[in-house]
């Protein structure tokens, strides 16, 4: 599979609830330049054989800009500089130590599941979507 998406790349958990919910938090904010695919996936997979620091874990959503990969909080908080404000000004934040951010992060990856559930299928996607998600 060719993994030269025409931009960045966050792969996500396609079973967690809040994963979903999140994944549809930032096509509803992002300018057009954001793809999405589960870390289950056939483009996760080729990512990772890409860039060996992606997880084969689903504990991390994980941004793939360029050459560059972000995990857990860093993914979000660079991949806020491609949404509309007020979200992209969380972009100034980056430089914030990832091991304090990922505190919180690791604590709520622990308990999604549980609070926001998990899914056997993915949602459908609509029109608009669908050029955004990726296998």
């Amino acid at each position: 599979m060719d993994v030269n998406a025409p931009g960045p790349v966050i792969l996500y958990d396609g079973e967690c609830g809040l994963c979903n919910r999140s994944v549809k938090f930032l096509l509803a904010r992002d300018r057009g330049q954001i793809y999405y695919a589960p870390l289950q996936g056939e483009t996760a997979a080729a990512l990772r054989a890409k860039h060996p620091q992606i997880p084969t874990t689903l504990e991390s959503v994980v941004l793939v800009d360029g050459e560059r990969v972000f995990l857990r909080s860093k993914a979000f908080l660079h991949v806020t500089r491609y949404l509309t404000a007020p979200w992209r000004w969380f972009y100034a934040l980056r430089w914030l130590p990832a091991f304090l951010l990922d505190l919180g992060y690791r604590l709520i990856a622990r308990v999604r599941y549980r609070i926001w559930g998990k899914y056997d299928t993915c949602r459908l996607p609509t029109t608009d979507e669908r050029a955004k998600l990726l296998p």
